[in-house]
């Protein structure tokens, strides 16, 4: 049954484990942490996670288990829907001590799952690999534990993916830093975008129906599954919703920009009256004298 597990993760996860790896200790090899998250129908969705202190030798590996158990009380507190799903640990093997560890979880919470983060990027990219133990052996013998590797998918919602696409612009910069743009200029950017992939897709049709290059059933699949998406409208209609809502969104910012004016103008005119008031106090004080 544990073999049907399918681990979603978050990219919080990443960025967390990630981190984690940065400010490990020099004589650190590998860093490990819990990994908190839903489980739903076999399907275990990773929200979050954090790291747990450990060292490690050939002979022996020592847990701070007592950080582990205060740092999900405080996450607890934080989010009391977020259960315990597994561990986390830097590296593309399972050693000898990952099953003392894995121990530990099976007694905190039943099919834990384990995931492995390549933080060497020797292939070019972050690897991550998710397993889960099984029992196995022969009747009446003394049973042995095995890691089975299950699938895992990358999942984000949609502030999620505003939050990445916006990290990756910080690629780009001289200092690192972006900072955040306004909501016609995010319209702006998809559109211009979406123009460009659009370019690249026509170009690739006009090569397949010229014979300059080979079709590919897999391609033309993922074309019919975007063309069958389209809404079936006529384009009068299309544009006129287009228009809506970019009133809509013009509203929205207009009414925006008027709270923000109100805000600081009603902080100003606090600020005089308060400085007024103090300035008769003392006036009234000064004269009485």
């Amino acid at each position: 049954m544990a073999l049907n597990l399918i681990a979603k993760v978050h990219p919080v996860v990443f960025f967390t484990i990630v981190d984690a790896y940065e400010r490990r200790q020099p004589d650190a090899h590998r860093v490990i942490g819990t990994l908190l998250g839903y489980v739903d129908n076999g399907c275990i969705e990773v929200t979050n996670c954090f790291c747990v202190p450990h060292n490690e030798s050939q002979e022996e590996v020592a847990v701070e288990l007592d950080f582990a158990k205060d740092m999900f009380e405080l996450h607890r507190k934080i989010s009391p829907s977020e259960v315990i799903v597994g561990w986390w640990a830097t590296g593309h093997e399972i050693t000898d001590h990952s099953l003392l560890i894995h121990d530990y979880y099976c007694r905190v919470t039943p099919s834990p799952i384990h995931l492995t983060v390549d933080t060497t990027v020797n292939k070019g990219k972050i690897e991550l690999k998710g397993y889960t133990s099984i029992v196995i052996g022969l009747p009446n013998k003394t049973p042995a534990t095995m890691f089975a590797s299950i699938p895992v998918e990358i999942t984000a919602t949609p502030p999620e993916i505003v939050g990445i696409c916006a990290t990756q612009k910080s690629k780009t910069a001289r200092q690192r830093q972006v900072e955040p743009c306004s909501d016609l200029q995010l319209i702006a950017d998809s559109s211009s975008k979406m123009e460009k992939d659009l370019t690249v897709l026509i170009s690739y049709i006009d090569d397949v129906l010229s014979g300059k290059i080979a079709e590919d059933t897999q391609i033309g699949r993922e074309l019919t599954r975007m063309v069958n998406q389209v809404p079936k409208m006529a384009p009068g209609n299309f544009e006129e919703m287009l228009n809506t809502n970019m009133k809509d969104l013009l509203m929205v910012l207009y009414l925006s920009q008027l709270t923000k004016v109100n805000v600081a103008v009603n902080e100003k005119l606090t600020l005089c009256c308060g400085t007024t008031s103090n300035k008769d106090r003392d006036t009234r004080v000064s004269t009485g004298m």
